[in-house]
């Protein structure tokens, strides 16, 4: 199945969820798929993995994607330019805003309130059932209304990314399957998409999934590792 997604689409999520990197890769695959895509990192709170670590690559791809200027690419500041309003303004096909973690990373959205007046929006919550404060239902449920609360949003689907990084089992991905789709069950918001590691794609029965499926290929890793081509 493929991830049907269009229009301005807003990821969110509590730290450690797996935001940019299921933002970066999105771009890649709808790219791929011959959509025109955007990607503008608004992340304000995390200042190592940011969807900006990943720019030469969509570039390359024709992914367009604001930052901040150059000179404040290292800083952890709040930096909003006018062309992440702009382009909200004048969205490609797929328009995707990389936002930072929690409440406090979706505070930010405030302050695009009045470019996104009067627009159709997605926003949706990545879930990571194996990350504390959302391994649970009720943790779930209040990491949305916090974030809706902070960005004066509406989360309106969710996003499974079960993983322990390179602990990552076949069966940890199937479990999360089963949790995500319980608080989409819960909640009665759609379950977009899933996640599986491109390491683990061959070893898994797609058919036990009722959702779309989209393969991570690594990017924000430690300066160590390499990250995955796209």
């Amino acid at each position: 199945m493929d991830i049907l997604l269009e229009g301005i689409v807003i990821i969110v999520g509590n730290y450690g969820s797996g935001k940019t990197e299921i933002s970066i890769n999105l771009a890649v695959n709808r790219k791929l798929a011959g959509i025109d895509v955007s990607v503008a990192d608004i992340d304000l709170v995390n200042p190592y993995f940011r969807a900006r670590e990943a720019r030469r690559q969509l570039a390359e791809l024709g992914i367009g994607i604001i930052l901040p200027p150059d000179k404040y690419l290292q800083a952890d500041l709040p930096i909003l330019t006018p062309a992440v309003a702009g382009l909200i303004r004048k969205p490609s096909r797929l328009t995707i805003l990389d936002v930072g973690g929690d409440k406090v990373g979706a505070t930010v959205l405030s302050a695009l309130a009045d470019a996104l007046d009067g627009k159709s929006y997605r926003m949706l919550q990545v879930i990571n059932p194996f990350r504390p404060f959302t391994d649970t239902v009720k943790g779930c449920m209040k990491m949305k209304n916090e974030i809706e609360k902070a960005s004066r949003m509406s989360i309106s689907g969710i996003i499974g990314n079960a993983n322990l990084i390179d602990e990552t089992t076949v069966d940890v991905i199937y479990e999360g399957y089963a949790f995500v789709s319980k608080v989409s069950g819960e909640t009665g918001l759609p379950l977009e998409f899933i996640t599986v590691s491109s390491r683990l794609s061959d070893k898994i029965d797609m058919k036990r999934f009722s959702c779309p499926v989209l393969e991570l290929h690594r990017q924000l890793v430690p300066p160590w590792k390499k990250a995955a081509a796209l």
